[in-house]
């Protein structure tokens, strides 16, 4: 399960960004964007992300995932198309084989929600 070492260095790189902020930040939500042709899958990684941060700064933390469809573009025909992921690859229109990724290959976080503490 990939979505296991995924969790690891996504919880890594949120300790990182957290623990410079002048004021550490209460998070509330972490927004992915996950690419259809990563093979990640959501339910998976949300498992793994509530497991392994449980007892943890992110504990109760939200993970929204914004999925990404796959998108390919045919240079012979000049379009856009979207791909079955794990059936058929190449250009319905002309057959010809996938040659070039639009979108879909995403794995990032998009944005984190959070709110600073009060000084009294």
């Amino acid at each position: 399960m990939h979505e296991t070492d995924m969790t690891k260095a996504l919880i890594q790189t949120v300790k990182e960004w957290w623990e410079i902020q002048p004021k550490l930040p209460n998070i509330q939500k972490i927004h992915l964007l996950v690419g259809e042709f990563t093979c990640v899958e959501p339910m998976s990684l949300k498992f793994a992300f509530e497991v392994q941060t449980q007892n943890t700064f992110l504990d109760s933390v939200e993970l929204v995932i914004n999925e990404i469809p796959l998108l390919a573009f045919c240079h012979p025909c000049q379009q856009e198309y979207r791909p079955k992921i794990g059936e058929k690859y190449a250009c319905p229109h002309c057959h010809s084989p996938m040659e070039e990724i639009r979108s879909g290959r995403e794995l990032k976080i998009d944005h984190i929600e959070y709110t600073q503490e009060e000084s009294l």
